[in-house]
């Protein structure tokens, strides 16, 4: 970090500079009192402890084919790393632990950073053991390249966690014994989840939960990308934590 009398000033380079995220993260840094946008990075710049310009935090919003590859560099780098791109396995984040811990640099990897999403996420755990069945819709603007989206991949795996751990191992009821064209949707860690691409959208999801004569549903709406903005400082300052041990941190539940 970059001290300056009484005050602490968080370098901050963003990879991916001129995406749509790229773009709203670098306004939000520029924005922030206490943040300094050091370095922006594209798609044809290396990434090197030169390029970053004493980045103390770099940002990585790319795309799932790339950004293995920038965030190991980043770590190779020395500096510490925000990931908001999706589409991460449990395999790559063990990968990149361990790559953090043995470089000593802080990462967090987060399916979503708006904080409505992590509610979400969270409201769907708990209310999970307590439904018979639980289905998962996704939807979002018809230019995201991944589906299902890392946030309903992420929830899905939460709702089955919170199940097993209840006791509760019985799948959704389902008598479809013929679906050739897959209506029913993808099925990830046994949740049906269907992802609906449409222009007009900007990220939103539903859980739908139900029993005999009852449903809940649980739905969040980001309408604009600014709704990820606090969730990105907010792990941007906690990367920055020098009292924070090296390592990953899946997901900002744990930095609210």
């Amino acid at each position: 970090m970059k001290t300056t009398g009484m005050d602490t000033t968080i370098a901050v380079a963003v990879v991916g500079a001129s995406g749509r995220m790229g773009m709203t993260v670098c306004e939000a840094v520029t924005a922030a009192p206490d943040m300094e946008l050091v370095a922006r990075l594209d798609v044809n710049d290396a990434i090197t402890a030169e390029a970053l310009h004493g980045a103390h935090v770099a940002v990585e919003f790319t795309v799932p084919s790339a950004s293995d590859a920038n965030v190991h560099a980043l770590i190779d780098a020395g500096v510490n790393v925000v990931v908001g791109t999706t589409g991460w396995s449990a395999e790559r984040r063990d990968a990149v632990r361990e790559h953090a811990q043995r470089a000593g640099v802080r990462v967090v990897i987060a399916p979503n950073f708006s904080i409505s999403a992590v509610l979400l996420m969270q409201f769907a755990e708990k209310a999970a053991p307590y439904f018979e069945s639980v289905e998962v819709i996704e939807l979002h603007h018809p230019d995201k390249v991944d589906a299902p989206s890392g946030t309903a991949a992420s929830t899905a795996a939460r709702i089955t966690a919170a199940r097993t751990a209840a006791g509760v191992t019985a799948p959704s009821p389902d008598a479809t014994q013929m679906d050739p064209l897959g209506a029913r949707g993808a099925v990830v860690d046994g949740v049906h989840v269907h992802a609906v691409r449409l222009r007009g959208l900007n990220a939103h999801e539903e859980v739908l939960l139900g029993n005999s004569g009852e449903q809940l549903t649980i739905r969040q709406d980001s309408f604009d990308r600014a709704s990820f903005m606090p969730g990105v400082l907010l792990a941007v300052r906690a990367m920055a934590d020098d009292d924070r041990p090296a390592g990953l941190i899946h997901g900002i539940d744990t930095l609210l």
